[in-house]
């Protein structure tokens, strides 16, 4: 199992775009949360295989292509916590 952290930037808050992720990782086999930033980033975390968490995060890019500017991709190892595998698993957390 994997762990990624995703930081997306551009036009990403106040359009939607928690709601469309957790949306969007409903057909995947990923679990994480989402989350607002201060600084105007959009931070998710999800674990799962590695396979899988790419083609979310494809996913993702795509259903909000006209938002994201850009995101980056820290990857560990999966700690468990956020119960990794559940299928669309993903929470959204307070953020800004």
């Amino acid at each position: 199992m994997t762990r990624f952290t995703v930081y997306f930037s551009g036009h990403v808050q106040g359009v939607g775009f928690r709601y469309t992720t957790r949306n969007v990782a409903q057909g995947f086999r990923v679990a994480g949360y989402v989350r607002n930033l201060e600084d105007g980033r959009v931070e998710v975390v999800a674990e799962g295989e590695e396979a899988e968490l790419k083609a979310f995060i494809d996913a993702v890019c795509e259903t909000m292509s006209g938002y994201v500017k850009s995101h980056t991709i820290d990857r560990g190892a999966a700690s468990g916590e956020v119960g990794a595998g559940e299928s669309g698993a993903l929470t959204i957390g307070d953020g800004a």
